[in-house]
């Protein structure tokens, strides 16, 4: 069963425990918190504060992808902050073994993450150390662009690989394209205006859900 991963950045940031308390009452399996440090990628969102918080409201894992340049300045304190999952870009230029290998020291899921253009070998040093490997749909920085469907063959090639940890994608997912994406092998699907604007709640969530079931 492919798991919902819904994308704070689409939540109405004056009520969000609200919002996040409703996409847990109707059954999403992941809180999706995305980082950006106004120079990896041309906007500024969330800091360790809002993991902090929301980690007080939620049970459900807290998984941060940090959109940074230089992700090493803030690593642990989003870690202390209560990210179970921390994802850094492979197109950093910083230490990547080094940052996976902090983030297991914290007991926390290592990932990595790909822009659109980025191919699978960029990773290949690090599959084996990471737990998650985000593939970007879109270009990071900002929300309601349109998916680029070339990204499914690169999801595609790195789950006939057989790598077995989980596959994410992120940016532009929704009810009707989200089958081409677990067809092709995705684990998890980022998803903002699709689940914080849905009208229809826990019965779209059971809907998406079972795209998939028993793959």
């Amino acid at each position: 069963m492919v798991k919902l991963a819904p994308s704070i950045l689409a939540a109405d940031p004056l009520n969000l425990e609200r919002e996040i308390r409703r996409m847990e009452q109707e059954g999403c399996d992941w809180i999706h918190v995305d980082v950006m440090d106004g120079h990896f990628v041309p906007n500024l969102a969330y800091g360790p504060d809002v993991v902090r918080h929301l980690k007080r409201v939620t049970k459900l894992p807290l998984d941060v992808h940090l959109m940074m340049e230089y992700p090493e300045t803030l690593l642990d304190t989003f870690l202390e902050a209560g990210a179970d999952i921390l994802t850094i870009h492979a197109e950093i230029s910083g230490d990547r073994p080094g940052l996976i290998r902090r983030i297991h020291e914290y007991g926390a899921k290592a990932g990595v993450a790909l822009k659109p253009e980025t191919g699978l070998e960029a990773v290949q040093d690090l599959l084996q150390d990471v737990d998650l490997v985000l593939c970007m749909t879109v270009e990071p920085g900002f929300g309601g662009q349109e998916l680029h469907p070339e990204v499914m063959e690169k999801i595609r090639q790195l789950r006939s690989s057989g790598w077995p940890g989980l596959i994410e994608a992120d940016g532009g997912i929704r009810e009707d394209n989200l089958k081409d994406l677990v067809d092709s092998g995705l684990d998890v699907a980022v998803m903002g205006t699709a689940l914080f604007h849905n009208t229809e709640g826990e019965t779209a969530v059971r809907r998406m859900h079972s795209i998939g079931a028993g793959r």
